[in-house]
């Protein structure tokens, strides 16, 4: 995907030099890896964010004044709402975020997809664009949020931005312009305003406002193209400027922009086993563990009334943030290690009921958490290249002693895909809550030919909620709030180590 550059490249900003690779981007470039990178990953979105359409945090948006009830054709997920774009990217980046289900990457240190799908699927639709553009979009959009974060992390994650927001709203625009076919100047434009657009604080992981950090970027990098598109100006100068992102976000001395643009695209990052689909809806950085526990369950049919005790070890930057051993809410058992590996051993699997109600309070897992015990990895450095493993090793009352191991696990990525049935299983639990799981096979099985879809329009209706025959299906959504919603509390410890 290299392409031939100008003599002066070098002499120019650093958007512009962005903007000259994504205009230059063709959907030919979309190699066949890619290509189901892509569009497993803009699957798994959807049913995540029809999941999250639920969730109290995107119910309080829908119910504030001027959101929902802006004038446009875009459909708000697990809803009969439509709406702006704009405001569509807003609900439906919230939603997919929600659950902390969504897909990861370590070099991004957040989560890839997010920040791309909802703006993508909202412009889209109201464009009637291509399913094959939005792909070619989106790989775009993975490629220049990726590169912007391999010059910037992990400093700017440590130093207390969240980069699914930060960074990721450079892949927003990037992914918008080009499914806008936008030129260079506009690109570069768009780009130097989501310099301005970007935010979001790791204070606020816990709350809510953790995924309306993601529909922030959604809307506001979507912001920023409609806004060049159009003809705004910005100082194209504004990532390396002396008050400009780099400085301001992580400080002279702590980036290197030329980082993003070594060897691009060759691989695509859409490519690279760094990137993963999170099959399980808790922390990521529990589920090397998960994935431990699951292998003594499946292979050695271990039961847990024979287990004695348990010990988890996992690489040291995965327990800051998941070394919970007595989580007292669902949040909180989201970001357990303890608690997903008794939660494994107990069911022999992972879903999202085992993180509602009064699952963590589950008398069979409390017996299991009751005999764990939890440490960092004394063979697995600290700054290896390789940051995801976990062993666990169950002692049984028979005296017999067994143990599985891992050294890196981001997820299930292109190395370690995630199986058909996997997907499906996945995709089912997530996204018959929102829409019943007829509609839920049915819109499963257009998005796996989603390529070929050739006006995004003409699907958006199975990502709605069906209007009750007989009720009115105006643009209102179809259920209420609870009359009162307390936002989740839970650990917030993760001011040292990524948490995806």
């Amino acid at each position: 995907m290299t392409q031939p550059q100008p003599e002066n490249e070098r002499e120019w900003s650093v958007a512009r030099r962005l903007a000259q690779r994504i205009a230059a981007f063709d959907s030919k470039n979309v190699t066949p890896r890619a290509l189901d990178a892509a569009r497993t990953a803009i699957i798994d979105t959807v049913g995540v964010t029809l999941a999250g359409s639920a969730e109290a945090c995107v119910r309080i948006l829908l119910d504030t004044p001027g959101i929902a009830q802006a004038p446009g054709a875009c459909t708000v997920f697990g809803t009969n709402v439509r709406t702006s774009a704009l405001e569509a990217a807003l609900l439906n980046g919230t939603a997919s975020h929600a659950l902390d289900y969504d897909d990861f990457s370590q070099p991004m240190g957040g989560h890839q997809s997010v920040p791309l799908v909802a703006p993508l699927l909202a412009l889209a639709e109201e464009r009637k664009l291509s399913g094959r553009a939005v792909i070619a979009a989106y790989v775009i959009g993975i490629e220049t949020e990726i590169r912007v974060a391999r010059a910037v992390n992990f400093h700017h994650y440590d130093k207390g931005w969240h980069p699914t927001a930060t960074l990721g709203i450079f892949g927003t625009v990037a992914a918008a312009s080009h499914l806008l076919k936008l030129d260079g100047e506009r690109i570069a434009v768009g780009l130097a305003i989501a310099a301005s657009f970007a935010a979001g604080l790791k204070a606020n992981f816990g709350t809510m406002v953790k995924p309306l950090h993601v529909g922030h970027t959604c809307r506001s990098g979507l912001m920023a193209v409609l806004l060049a598109e159009r003809g705004y100006t910005a100082n194209t100068a504004a990532i390396e400027h002396k008050q400009g992102f780099f400085n301001a976000f992580n400080g002279a001395g702590h980036y290197d922009a030329a980082r993003i643009f070594e060897n691009w695209g060759a691989p695509l990052e859409i490519e690279s086993a760094s990137l993963g689909l999170k099959q399980f809806p808790c922390c990521g950085s529990t589920h090397p563990a998960i994935a431990m526990a699951l292998a003594l369950v499946h292979d050695e049919h271990v039961t847990p009334e024979q287990i004695e005790a348990i010990h988890i070890q996992s690489h040291k930057r995965r327990l800051p943030h998941t070394d919970n051993p007595d989580p007292q809410t669902p949040l909180g058992a989201k970001f357990s290690v303890q608690y997903a590996v008794a939660r494994a051993l107990v069911d022999g699997v992972v879903r999202l009921e085992h993180f509602e109600g009064d699952a963590h309070r589950d008398p069979r897992v409390r017996r299991l958490l009751a005999i764990t015990r939890t440490n960092a990895h004394p063979d697995m450095a600290e700054n290896a290249e390789h940051q995801f493993g976990a062993e666990v090793t169950l002692t049984l009352r028979d005296g017999r002693v067994l143990s599985r191991r891992i050294d890196n696990l981001v997820g299930r990525g292109v190395d370690n895909p995630m199986s058909t049935d996997e997907m499906w299983e996945k995709f089912s639990d997530c996204s018959k809550r929102a829409i019943g799981s007829s509609e839920a096979l049915s819109l499963y099985e257009r998005l796996e030919a989603f390529e070929d879809v050739p006006d995004i329009s003409n699907m958006a209706r199975l990502f709605a909620k069906r209007a009750t025959p007989g009720r009115d299906s105006s643009n209102k959504h179809m259920a209420s709030p609870p009359a009162t919603i307390v936002a989740p509390s839970g650990n917030t410890s993760e001011e040292t180590s990524w948490v995806p």
